[in-house]
């Protein structure tokens, strides 16, 4: 019983650390949510990338360089509408 509970302990621990100690580029996570995010037609967007902490009004969707920064996501205003050829005087 003992044996297992080491075991699961430790196995615990080397995903853990595994998982922490990977360092993601965040201008390469910021091209894969930009990709998504194209995918699905999403339009009026920004991805900034911030010190962890400094979020600030948008909305956090990642975090890379091992958790020291955010990926942020806000709207920006939409492009103004283009008149149509039908309004054009004669």
């Amino acid at each position: 019983m003992k044996t297992w509970t080491v075991a699961a302990a430790l196995l615990f621990v080397c995903t853990y650390g595994a998982g922490q100690t990977a360092r993601k580029p965040c201008e390469e996570l910021k091209a894969e949510i930009a990709k998504k995010l194209d995918a699905k037609n999403v339009a009026g967007y920004s991805l900034e990338i911030v010190d962890k902490g400094k979020e600030g009004e948008g909305k956090v969707v990642g975090t890379c360089d091992g958790g020291t920064k955010s990926i942020v996501y806000s709207k920006t205003a939409p492009a103004p509408a283009q008149p149509s050829d039908a309004k054009k005087p004669e």
